[in-house]
């Protein structure tokens, strides 16, 4: 039996579904939808005023969370956001694939980021209407003190999810301006915004992990807490191969997050999103908690993947089992 869900039922604030916009957010998410498109922004638009949600991102902000480690860490990353690109060297450095791998691995050692990948840039990634003219992307990872995940979604959880996005933003400012001294043309991406594409799909194909349930890749090393950012660039960096450790049949027989949310968004089957069969969130049940939360991330502090010293060992059972199954 699943535990009780103290969170259950959710009742929204009325004051915030009065700014809820007749059109369904998982309509603009393309839920259902049986033809391939580009994503559409829906929520953490740059500018508010230009997206059909930005009334309600604007009443997120009216929430307070009382705590001044929000205020603090937004701050920060902001600071960071306004900080010049380095200008772009006219000599190009070029590396043997080793030589870029070990001055990357540097910054990881230095904790930059706690995760590196890359992969040939694909334009199905960009929101509608954005031209992206680089090759390739590197992607940043930044895990979570499950200490405080674990918190979530009260607000040492939040505090510590806005910390990994200002690491985030810092961690791809870093990178890009290495890259624009290297020589090579670098533009970082940093979230919560929704910026000019999605990463997720990004990420997994980077080697990050797979997608879960939730909404979230998993991956053996941080399960799914953990934040991303991205460099677009044109430096010729080695690639990463995407991994597969059998997430998916996991997370199809697990109800673990399911039973966690409060606002039940999760759905117990994949769905067709723009035309792509993949777990998805009900984003029209899942806004308004995470808004009057200042974020939530119960499903990601829950999920098993994400407690340390668990994904390694259930990713080589889940491979060993799939081996014997193979075999019979």
């Amino acid at each position: 039996m699943p535990k009780i869900n103290s969170y259950r039922p959710f009742t929204p604030n009325p004051e915030q579904m009065a700014k809820m916009p007749d059109i369904s957010g998982n309509s603009i998410n393309g839920l259902d939808e049986k033809n391939f498109r580009r994503p559409s922004y829906v929520y953490w638009g740059n500018d508010p005023n230009d997206i059909i949600y930005g009334d309600l991102q604007k009443w997120f902000y009216t929430v307070d969370p009382k705590d001044p480690g929000f205020s603090q860490e937004r701050e920060k990353r902001q600071k960071t956001l306004n900080q010049p690109l380095e200008a772009i060297n006219q000599t190009k450095v070029k590396w043997s694939d080793k030589n870029w791998s070990k001055n990357l691995t540097s910054f990881k050692n230095e904790k930059i980021f706690d995760k590196i990948g890359a992969t040939k840039f694909n334009s199905d990634w960009a929101f509608e209407g954005v031209n992206i003219n680089y090759e390739n992307i590197i992607l940043l990872g930044f895990q979570h003190e499950y200490k405080n995940i674990i918190e979530a979604p009260k607000t040492t959880a939040g505090v510590e999810v806005m910390r990994q996005y200002s690491r985030a933003a810092s961690g791809a400012k870093n990178i890009a301006n290495w890259l624009r001294k290297l020589g090579w043309d670098s533009e970082p991406l940093t979230g919560p915004m929704s910026g000019k594409i999605t990463m997720v799909p990004a990420a997994i194909e980077a080697g990050f992990g797979e997608l879960g349930k939730h909404g979230s890749i998993i991956n053996p090393e941080f399960g799914s807490s953990f934040r991303l950012s991205a460099i677009l660039t044109n430096a010729p960096i080695p690639l990463s191969s995407k991994q597969d450790h059998k997430v998916d049949d996991f997370c199809s027989k697990c109800r673990i997050c399911e039973d966690a949310c409060p606002p039940d968004a999760i759905f117990k089957e994949k769905k067709i999103v723009r035309g792509i069969k993949k777990w998805y969130v009900d984003f029209d049940k899942c806004i308004p908690f995470f808004n009057e939360h200042q974020g939530c991330a119960i499903c990601i502090a829950v999920c098993p993947w994400s407690k340390p010293g668990v994904g390694f060992n259930l990713a080589a059972k889940l491979q060993s089992r799939a081996k014997r199954l193979t075999e019979k």
